[in-house]
């Protein structure tokens, strides 16, 4: 099974159709609708309206799937990933400003 991350160069570029969503993520399209629903990921539509993912949506599809697969309820696995992003994009900028105040220290 190809990994999300050995496609495209664009973590945020549409690229992938549900049906290669599915394929790559080991998910069915059903599942990947059901992340939409519970705000976990929102694909972009193609001018048909057609669902496109991008790899970074298609790592948060493949985490959730991981957890549901587990045992983990949807609601409570979508919740939990959400909060995970957040805490990294968050540690992300406090580094990033720790490197700031040192640089003009």
């Amino acid at each position: 099974m190809a990994q999300p991350d050995d496609m495209f160069g664009d973590d945020d570029y549409p690229a992938y159709t549900m049906g290669r969503a599915a394929e790559i993520t080991g998910a069915s399209p059903d599942f990947l609708r059901r992340l939409d629903e519970a705000k976990l990921i929102t694909p972009s539509r193609s001018s048909g309206g057609h669902r496109r993912y991008s790899r970074y949506q298609l790592r948060l599809a493949a985490r959730a799937r991981e957890m549901v697969d587990q045992g983990t309820p949807l609601e409570a696995a979508c919740r939990i990933i959400i909060l995970e992003d957040q805490l990294e994009e968050a540690l992300r900028q406090n580094e990033n400003y720790q490197r700031q105040q040192e640089a003009g220290a």
